[in-house]
Parts: structure tokens; C-alpha cells; sequence
């Protein structure tokens, strides 16, 4: 996975979180399979399509916050996730 300092997409702009498709119980495999790129300040009640319940690693940039909800809308429980 890369470390929380390098989420950087191709364009050299700060990422705040990327989530990723795949994960393994062996870290050198995780952070693997599509991946889902989450901009500082980005404000997304409903996962993109085709994303709903599919994350399954993530890693969250140096000061940025991720806060995630089990219910679309931002209902029901919620989590937040930091570096």
C-alpha cells in the first residue's frame, strides 16, 4: 500500500484517501484491484457506481479525514478513518 504521505495521483494533486477493490491477509498483496480516489473536500453521500460495499482496504493522506456511513445518504452508523 502506499504510505499515507504519497497518495498523489498520475497529475502530482493531493489525494485525501484512495480505496481500493481488492485486499489479503498478506500486506504485500493488498491495495490492489480498481481503485476509488477521494479528493480533499469532497462531500459524497452515495458511492460512485458499481462501488456500494465493493471497498475492501483503504489508505487516508497525511491531515485528511475519512468518514464513512453504512447507509446511503449518510444514514445509519458512520466511521471515520484518518493516516
Amino acid at each position: 500500500c502506499p504510505t499515507p504521505a504519497d497518495l498523489r495521483p498520475t497529475n502530482g494533486t493531493r489525494l485525501c484517501a484512495v480505496l481500493y477493490s481488492d485486499d489479503s491477509p498478506y500486506y504485500a498483496q493488498c491495495c490492489s484491484g480498481d481503485s476509488l480516489e477521494v479528493l480533499p473536500g469532497s462531500d459524497v453521500p452515495y458511492m460512485p457506481h458499481g462501488w456500494s460495499g465493493r471497498a475492501s482496504s483503504l489508505v487516508v493522506g497525511t491531515r485528511c479525514e475519512l468518514t464513512v456511513w453504512s447507509r446511503r445518504g449518510k444514514e445509519g452508523k458512520s466511521r471515520r478513518f484518518s493516516a
